[in-house]
């Protein structure tokens, strides 16, 4: 039996702070493996450009090479349809019983939580790993909102100890678009990948 850490997110492109995240956990929670899996579908974001799931599964390859315990997974991009991240950890627990789970997520997905497909499975499935951060919308504290959720779906939630940093791959994108230097924010071999994919030229629409 392995603790395995799940660090999902569209990833278009994976950026300096999801690895943060990702390897906060894995020394944090001594876990066996980080598994970060871009997402096939994401149905929240049905109405946006997505790039291809091949080409974001690839920079999510290059930015993991040779970092401990970081382990790059297609388990979403394989399916079809929406990928609901319910359904994700049903199918991974039926696919890899042996393991235990813990899913890695931002302050903001805590407390937007109960707003997601069918958050008690979410809850119930994975020990939750919430990152410390400011969320300007939050009514509650941190702690004030795990509390809610462990005593509303008897969830495991857990505060991850991580410094913030004030990047989102929207950013990265508008920034490549505008011809901006994205280095300081992305990993050497994902950038050069972008580059020579020609990748992020146009601007996001709203």
């Amino acid at each position: 039996m392995g603790n395995i850490g799940i660090m999902g997110g569209t990833f278009d492109p994976i950026h300096n702070g999801h690895l943060m995240l990702g390897e906060q956990a894995y020394e944090e929670y001594q876990l066996d493996e980080v598994w970060f899996m871009p997402s096939g579908h994401p149905p929240h974001k049905k109405n946006q450009k997505i790039t291809d799931p091949d080409i974001r599964l690839t920079m999510t390859q290059l930015a993991i090479e040779g970092k401990n315990g970081l382990v790059c997974s297609d388990f979403e991009v394989r399916r079809n349809g929406s990928t609901y991240t319910a359904q994700t950890l049903r199918l991974l627990r039926e696919a890899y019983p042996q393991h235990q789970y813990f899913f890695i997520i931002g302050a903001d997905s805590l407390y937007e939580i109960e707003n997601w497909y069918e958050p008690d499975q979410v809850l119930s499935q994975a020990v939750i790993l919430a990152a410390r951060r400011e969320y300007e919308d939050a009514h509650l504290s941190m702690e004030q909102q795990i509390a809610c959720l462990g005593t509303r779906y008897k969830a495991d939630i857990r505060i991850l100890h991580c410094k913030e940093m004030d990047i989102s791959s929207a950013m990265l994108r508008e920034r490549i678009a505008d011809g901006l230097s994205v280095s300081e924010y992305v990993p050497p071999k994902v950038l050069t990948y972008i580059k020579d994919q020609g990748l992020y030229q146009e601007k996001d629409k709203a």
